[in-house]
This record gives structure tokens, C-alpha cells and sequence, in this order.
């Protein structure tokens, strides 16, 4: 078995930004959290194999990079037995898709061997699913980790992709050849390395939450301009928009243009299950006050008619905590319909 192990200086978030995100996610702050991908001799749990684990965790309050790699299959459990010694001193998990493979085929491998699941009691924080919103947004060919690393302007991956890497591990085994354990290892060590890199992405999901503050606002005769000021730096300059409103971000900074009509505003409403529309009015009125409207003026209201409108009066401009609660409502709306 090879097994290596390395301090990291650079290039993965902080701590107190690990923190600061999981505490976001879930109710406890102060999780010990750590990192990890898994290689395999394929995507089915019963005729393939584990031959490597890697995983970043904090030591002595530095991020350290571990990985285990079995010089053949009957190595396997061993590597299990480690990993599930190594996970005792944490309990969070972070993965990219671990949700739906790495933990199901782990999990897997540990029953054949008769062995406890180590993930029992533990909270998992997949970034494939929470960041899958953002493809939209930052315009991402494709949700794969790579594609977000290029997003972020990372393109210094030099080794063989994952499938790539299964004939070289089937190589490997052969001939024992330690140029090709390296380029194995190094393929995993991008991958764990990469979480860190993506992991500050979480900054993206503050504008979806209302995570803001609204520090400026103006209209001219077609459109609304807002400032906004996230309370964490984005990694990566964005921008994007349609036919009803344009939105960018840099660092701290959020701006937005919202087209108006008639210098009126929507105030769009996500419990559109709640509301009538009225065609004729063209606006919703709660289910419980509409009851008494004929059925022939009113509809079930849906997403896309689930709004009222407002004039966009000075008052509305010169105030901040309005102008939230109108984001808070109108732009989560408004961002799911970005293409």
C-alpha cells in the first residue's frame, strides 16, 4: 500500500471560511470538517474495487493532504479499515457528487467486508448538489468539477481524467511501475485539492438567499439599479440576463437592472399555491380573501402569475429595507429564469 501524507500552504480556503459556510448550511457552526474523493475500478459497487482514497483534513490547525492507495485488490479492505480510523475525528464530510456515489459505493464495500459504515452520525455537505443552482447563473457548460475549476480561472490540471485513470491503475498492477502511481496519484491529488478550490463557490449561493444588504438605488424611466454588498468576496467575476433584468457581480458587489413598466414594479411571490390571479387586474390576491370573487375572474395562480405590482416612488428608492424585501421575493424568481 502507498500512503502519503503533506502539509497544504496554499491555494485551499481558510478555516474560519470553512466555517463560516457550513455553519450557513446546517444549525451546528463549529463542525471538524474534511474533504475527500475516492478512485475505483468503475461505477458498479459489486464487481469493481477501491484502490484509492485521498482526503484534506485540519491538524494542529493546518490543512494536511492524506492519501491511501492499494497496490492491488486484496489491499481494498485494509484501505476501508484506515479511512474509517482516519473519519472518527470528523464530522463533516465534504465531497463533489460523494452523495450519490463516493458514500453509496463505500458504504457498499464496507458491507462486503462485514464492516460498520463510518458515516453513521456524521453530516455530509455535497457541493455537486449545493451548487448545482449556479450553472445557470455563471453560464457552466457543465456541472463537472473541472468546469467549475475553469470558471475560477483554474486550468493547471495536468493528469488523466478519471475513466483515464482506471487502465492506468489496471497497468499499474502489472507492472509496478512508479511513474504511473504517481500520475494516479497526482490525477486524485487535483480532485481533492480542486473541492478547496470550488468550495469558496458557496459565495454565489448568498444572492439566492437574501445574504445581502441593498446599499444603493435609482431609477431612470425604464429600469431600477440596485447595489447590493455580500457579506463574503466572490472568487469570480460574473454576469448575466435577459429581456427583464441584468445582473453582475465582482467581490463584494452585486448590481442589478431591473426593467420597469410605466415605472412599476412586479413583486413576484414564491407560495404562488396561496394566491388567485386575476386576469382582468392582472395581480394575486391571497386564497383566503379571493373566495368571494367569481370563478370566471379568477385563476389558480402559478409561478410566472404570482405577483403584484407597485410604483417605484421615491419613497421605495430611499429606502433599503423595502428595496430588500422586494429582492427577497422578486429576484430568487427572477434568477430561475436566466437560460
Amino acid at each position: 500500500m502507498i500512503v502519503k501524507k503533506m502539509p497544504i500552504l496554499q491555494g485551499f480556503p481558510d478555516f474560519e471560511t470553512v466555517k463560516f459556510f457550513t455553519g450557513k448550511y446546517f444549525q451546528k457552526y463549529n463542525f471538524s470538517p474534511v474533504f475527500y474523493d475516492i478512485e475505483t475500478t468503475g461505477l458498479s459497487r459489486k464487481p469493481t474495487f477501491l484502490y484509492l482514497i485521498g482526503a484534506v483534513g485540519i491538524e494542529d490547525e493546518t490543512w494536511y493532504f492524506y492519501q491511501w492507495m492499494a497496490e492491488n485488490d486484496k489491499e481494498e479492505e485494509t484501505i476501508l479499515r484506515i479511512f474509517s480510523q482516519f473519519l472518527e475525528q470528523y464530522d463533516l464530510l465534504i465531497s463533489y457528487n460523494g452523495e450519490r456515489f463516493d458514500q453509496p459505493y463505500l458504504e457498499a464495500r464496507y458491507e462486503k467486508y462485514g464492516l460498520p459504515s463510518p458515516f453513521e452520525g456524521k453530516t455530509s455537505l455535497d457541493l455537486y448538489l449545493t451548487l448545482k443552482p449556479l450553472k445557470t447563473l455563471l453560464k457552466l457548460p457543465a456541472m463537472k468539477q473541472p468546469c467549475l475549476e475553469e470558471f475560477l480561472g483554474i486550468k493547471d490540471r495536468i493528469y488523466d481524467n478519471g475513466k483515464e485513470c482506471i487502465q492506468l491503475y489496471k497497468d499499474f498492477m502489472k507492472k509496478r511501475d512508479s511513474l504511473m502511481a504517481e500520475e494516479i496519484l497526482g490525477h486524485n491529488l487535483e480532485d481533492v485539492l480542486g473541492l478547496g478550490r470550488i468550495f469558496e463557490m458557496l459565495g454565489y449561493l448568498c444572492i439566492y438567499d437574501s445574504e445581502y444588504e441593498v446599499t444603493y438605488a435609482e431609477a431612470d424611466e425604464e429600469n431600477v439599479i440596485f447595489v447590493l454588498k455580500l457579506f463574503f468576496s466572490l472568487p469570480a467575476e460574473f454576469s448575466n440576463g435577459n429581456g427583464t433584468f441584468y445582473i453582475t457581480g465582482k467581490e463584494k458587489e452585486v448590481k442589478l437592472i431591473v426593467q420597469t413598466e410605466q415605472g412599476r414594479l412586479k413583486q413576484h411571490y414564491k407560495n404562488y399555491k396561496d394566491y388567485y390571479y386575476l386576469p382582468d387586474e392582472d395581480t394575486v390576491i391571497p386564497k383566503a380573501l379571493g373566495s368571494g370573487i367569481d370563478k370566471k375572474h379568477r385563476k389558480a395562480a402559478t409561478k410566472d402569475t404570482c405577483y403584484t405590482w407597485f410604483n417605484c416612488t421615491e419613497q421605495f428608492l430611499q429606502n433599503p429595507q423595502i428595496q430588500k424585501q422586494y429582492l427577497e421575493h422578486t429576484l430568487p424568481y427572477l434568477l430561475a429564469h436566466l437560460k
